[in-house]
């Protein structure tokens, strides 16, 4: 089992401790990309993927730990743009 199943298989379980890499990595690894904003940005974020899919989501702070309501959010999106299986 490759790095990324596993890890997708970890957000699938809905983590208490999935870190903000973690989600981003998961994110880059099914098509998404972060935009960044510069310093004004603040703790909001975008993931675009391809001309009009779009995921925004507040960096966690000051801990580093993705909030479960969001886990479930993105996996919601996810499987709704079939990029994970509607187990």
């Amino acid at each position: 089992m490759s790095r990324n199943s596993k890890l997708l298989e970890r957000f699938l379980s809905v983590p208490k401790d999935l870190t903000w890499e973690e989600l981003v990595k998961l994110l880059s690894s099914v098509g998404y990309r972060e935009l960044t904003k510069g310093k004004t940005a603040g703790s909001r974020r975008k993931f675009v993927s391809g001309e009009n899919d779009m995921i925004l989501l507040h960096k966690p702070h000051p801990a580093n730990i993705v909030k479960s309501y969001a886990i479930k959010q993105i996996i919601e999106h996810l499987k709704t743009k079939q990029l994970i299986n509607n187990d």
